[in-house]
């Protein structure tokens, strides 16, 4: 897999940084730029509440815009998780599909 490409853990759609990303796009979507030049988005994935959420959606772009890192984790943020072999998991995929949807319209994503 190029490193311009990732897949989150038990997806089997492979998503890739589209050659349009633009910084401003990024920050649009919701990403915030770090302290060494990247960008990193942590959206919380659930139906109901954000508040509530029980997984989060971590997206890792690099300041040169060409390497990409995706991952579902829990609450802390330490444990990469598979939402697609849970059982009671239907809403937060269904906030995954719709998050990452969004970011193909707004040219992050392809």
């Amino acid at each position: 897999m190029d490193k311009r490409q990732a897949q989150v853990l038990g997806d089997e759609e492979v998503y890739e940084l589209s050659p349009e990303v633009k910084r401003y796009s990024l920050m649009d979507s919701g990403f915030q730029q770090t302290n060494k030049g990247g960008f990193r988005l942590e959206h919380p994935l659930n139906g109901t509440s954000p508040y509530a959420a029980r997984f989060f959606l971590k997206a890792i772009v690099d300041k040169d815009l060409d390497s990409l890192k995706l991952s579902i984790t829990d609450k802390s943020g330490m444990h990469n998780i598979n939402v697609f072999k849970l059982k009671d998991a239907e809403q937060e995929i269904d906030d995954y599909r719709y998050l990452m949807k969004f970011l193909k319209e707004k040219n992050v994503l392809k």
